[in-house]
């Protein structure tokens, strides 16, 4: 899941509440007081042990309520939070899935998709709740996902504390990984489209690569706008053209739905099992961009519980992604291409359709990047003159852009760099890392009835792990074999 389809302020006034920044670029509002260092200021101290068990505050003492103590001025609805949920997956990642479906097959692909999304919301659930917990502990309204990971070691069992910062750093790593090489997968995705459309009619016989340079040239201007609220009619723009084009698609995809499907498969290969997986939890997993959506509520007590934003979010979202990925690989059968767009006939308002989706990908490049260049920016800012900052800045996120082009220059398949992401960076962040901070923040008050918690993340990270493995590998075969048949 990506926050294509978010809107740019809720985005910005939960990434200053949610994420890691640098107070010189994002711009806190007066009335926050909560800190924005890149550590909290605890000691080894601050929750010493007590006869043999961690010393937390008294239930008095930990009265703190960190929704009370949120700034809330520019609040989200919980109905706004839901819509951005669902908008947030409107992305590349749903024309995905019919790719995903001719890997897993008709039928173990909507059984996987259902099991998946039951996994993703799950740990998703899981994160949010460890944030909140773990907030009410240090008394701080918000915490980002590399800040509850963070926390959690620090107020964990004292022989795991020294790994705090550790824990911290493998998140905003892995964060920096997904979106740095989630903007390569919409680079060579962009590029793509056109070549096929440009191709069609002018038949230059250009290689991708040269579309990817050209560009280069329009996502350096686009990718470098410093402040969030001038990306809000980019983002305007590209969540109309995103809506637009996925009715259009859909149309297409139902429109001729052939007789005979006798050569689709049901259930696929067990080496395309693992990239049909990896596919799925890059369209879907959108973890990195919950907690700033939640932070930003007006009535965060909302987000979780039954029905909640998130369950009814996610349930759509389940939905919607397994129609398309059936009907999808129903319509196209083995033709079906890494993204469905591809596959659309070159009629001109399919073609149109094409460019437009390409287009709200495009647009929203820079505020992808945001995440990426904020990480980055914390470690390089401080050692940047004072009368160097702008200018710092503005190579730092550039070199950055072209760093994303190069990649997808050396490697402009996108099929499997879509499940390579998918497999080594969401199955860190979305199943492995929520798994690992519950154990670490439930270490003191128990793990359930017969421990199930416990087994429950146990078994989470051997899941994600072998996801991690299997996909990278199935991932790794697909990329050696489109180069021996000259495909790269």
């Amino acid at each position: 899941m990506d926050h294509n389809g978010l809107d740019n302020k809720a985005f910005e006034k939960g990434y200053e509440n949610g994420m890691e920044k640098t107070p010189s670029i994002l711009t806190l509002q007066s009335n926050e007081t909560f800190d924005t260092s890149p550590r909290f200021k605890l000691t080894k101290d601050s929750f010493p042990e007590k006869n043999g068990k961690i010393n937390y505050p008294s239930k008095k003492e930990e009265s703190y309520d960190p929704f009370s103590n949120r700034d809330k001025s520019h609040a989200t609805s919980s109905m706004g939070a839901f819509v951005h949920m669902v908008k947030s997956s409107l992305g590349t990642g749903i024309l995905a899935m019919p790719g995903a479906f001719k890997n897993g097959g008709l039928i173990f692909g909507v059984i996987g998709t259902l099991i998946t999304g039951l996994i993703c919301t799950h740990c998703v659930h899981m994160m949010v709740q460890c944030s909140q917990i773990l907030s009410s502990r240090v008394k701080r309204p918000t915490l980002s996902f590399a800040e509850t990971a963070e926390v959690s070691f620090q107020t964990g069992p004292p022989k795991y504390r020294f790994l705090a910062s550790f824990a911290r750093e493998i998140i905003n790593f892995t964060l920096f990984c997904t979106y740095f090489f989630g903007n390569t997968v919409y680079i060579i995705f962009i590029a793509r489209t056109f070549e096929q459309v440009i191709e069609g009619h002018a038949h230059f016989g250009w290689d991708v690569r040269v579309y990817i340079i050209l560009l280069a040239f329009v996502l350096v201007p686009l990718g470098i706008i410093r402040t969030l609220k001038y990306l809000v009619p980019f983002s305007a723009i590209a969540t109309a053209f995103i809506s637009f084009g996925l009715a259009l698609t859909l149309y297409y995809t139902f429109s001729e739905m052939p007789s005979d499907v006798s050569n689709r498969d049901f259930i696929g290969t067990p080496l395309k099992i693992p990239l049909f997986f990896s596919t799925v939890l890059f369209a879907m997993e959108g973890i990195g961009t919950v907690l700033p959506i939640e932070n930003s509520m007006n009535k965060p007590e909302q987000f979780l519980g039954c029905p909640g934003v998130l369950n009814g979010a996610m349930s759509i979202v389940v939905i919607l992604y397994m129609v398309v990925g059936f009907f999808g690989y129903l319509r196209f059968g083995n033709a079906t291409q890494a993204t469905v767009t591809l596959n659309l006939p070159d009629s001109a308002l399919a073609e149109s359709v094409k460019v437009l989706v390409a287009l709200s990908v495009l647009l929203t490049y820079g505020l992808q990047f945001t995440v990426p260049s904020e990480i980055v920016w914390k470690r390089l800012g401080p050692r940047v003159s004072e009368d160097k900052q702008d200018m710092g800045y503005y190579i730092m996120r550039g070199s950055m852009i072209i760093g994303t082009v190069i990649v997808a220059i050396m490697l402009p398949s996108l099929a499997p760099i879509i499940s390579l992401v998918g497999a080594i960076c969401f199955s860190i962040l979305g199943l492995f890392c929520p798994a690992v901070i519950e154990i670490i923040t439930l270490w003191e008050e128990g793990y359930g009835k017969y421990q199930w918690r416990f087994y429950k993340n146990v078994f989470l990270i051997f899941l994600s792990i072998f996801s991690l493995v299997s996909g990278s590998y199935a991932s790794i075969l697909e990329i050696l074999d489109a180069i021996k048949h000259g495909e790269l």
